[in-house]
């Protein structure tokens, strides 16, 4: 049997405390927190940036989430698991090889397989924008499926210095997935590194781009309604789709977006109108970070998700 993870990185501390295991063949378990630290680097000086930190700091920020998940979450509307027998496991790092550059995705897509056959819900935490690619790959038995991107960036480029699967060209390598059928991607804003052509190839494919000026006058329950009915859905967060008030530790803040509400009544209206099947967090650089508060958001958020899925019968 190949280990696809290894434990959390740093000090032996999981994902608010919960189980770690990583027998992905042997796991039991109703969700499962995997840690993807490295994406496709466009340079060396890229191989081991402060994304790849990310995983651990969330980690390690998540004891000050929550001291109890015994304990009323007024985001939640109770507690997290509802007086339910839920089991979450951290499953560790997917584990690198310096001597295999590109052998860490295809474990990422493994573990993610693997995740998913035994009917987990799978949360990732990044890792840069390049880690959801290995993921999609892996959601072909899942489809279809309607991919849901907070960001402030559109992430639609072919490739950067020869490299097609980094940060930049995400949601374009998902657009080539026949089992992604739809794109709405929230929060779009500033400046990024899409060109002319990267924007009409969006609209060429029909990506739902939705900017956050639409998004503060129209309200994400408006743009949740644009969202088709009783779909399976996939949600991907980039850390600098949320407004830098929130989530301050990113490589390219930008001003004016997606707030910690819009990003839960998000998460709440898909899990309510169809079957959120699997998250990834990514882009969060600690070293940037101020009193933690990126890692906490993320941590909130990620609880969030496991609340909403339990009050819509998920694991009943």
């Amino acid at each position: 049997m190949t280990q696809l993870t290894i434990a959390p990185r740093g000090e032996s501390i999981t994902f608010m405390g919960f189980p770690h295991t990583t027998d992905l063949d042997g796991l039991a378990a109703h969700v499962a927190i995997i840690g993807m630290p490295y994406g496709d680097p466009y340079s060396m000086e890229e191989v081991d940036n402060d994304q790849s930190n990310g995983p651990t700091a969330v980690r390690r920020a998540s004891r000050r989430v929550s001291q109890n998940l015994d304990r009323w979450d007024f985001d939640i509307g109770g507690t997290v698991f509802d007086g339910q027998a839920i089991k979450v496991v951290d499953v560790g790092d997917v584990r690198a090889d310096p001597r295999d550059l590109h052998g860490h995705f295809r474990r990422a897509e493994e573990a993610i397989r693997k995740i998913l056959r035994v009917g987990a819900f799978p949360i990732t935490i990044g890792g840069d924008h390049g880690i959801p690619i290995p993921i999609f790959r892996a959601l072909a038995e899942q489809g279809p499926l309607t991919l849901v991107h907070l960001d402030a960036h559109l992430d639609w480029r072919d490739e950067v210095n020869g490299v097609k699967e980094g940060y930049s060209s995400t949601i374009r390598r998902a657009s080539e997935m026949p089992h992604i059928s739809a794109i709405y991607q929230i929060g779009i804003r500033g400046q990024g590194s899409a060109g002319a052509g990267e924007v009409e190839a969006a609209r060429r494919y029909g990506a739902h781009i939705v900017t956050a000026r639409e998004l503060e006058d129209e309200g994400m329950k408006e743009i949740l309604a644009r969202i088709p009915e009783g779909g399976r859905y996939y949600l991907s967060i980039d850390a600098d789709g949320l407004d830098p008030s929130v989530m301050p530790a990113v490589g390219a803040p930008q001003p004016g977006g997606v707030t910690y509400r819009q990003t839960i009544d998000l998460i709440k209206g898909l899990t309510n109108k169809g079957r959120l099947i699997g998250l990834d967090l990514v882009e969060i650089m600690p070293a940037r970070d101020l009193n933690d508060i990126t890692s906490i958001t993320a941590g909130h958020i990620i609880l969030n998700v496991i609340g909403a899925a339990v009050r819509a019968g998920y694991f009943a």
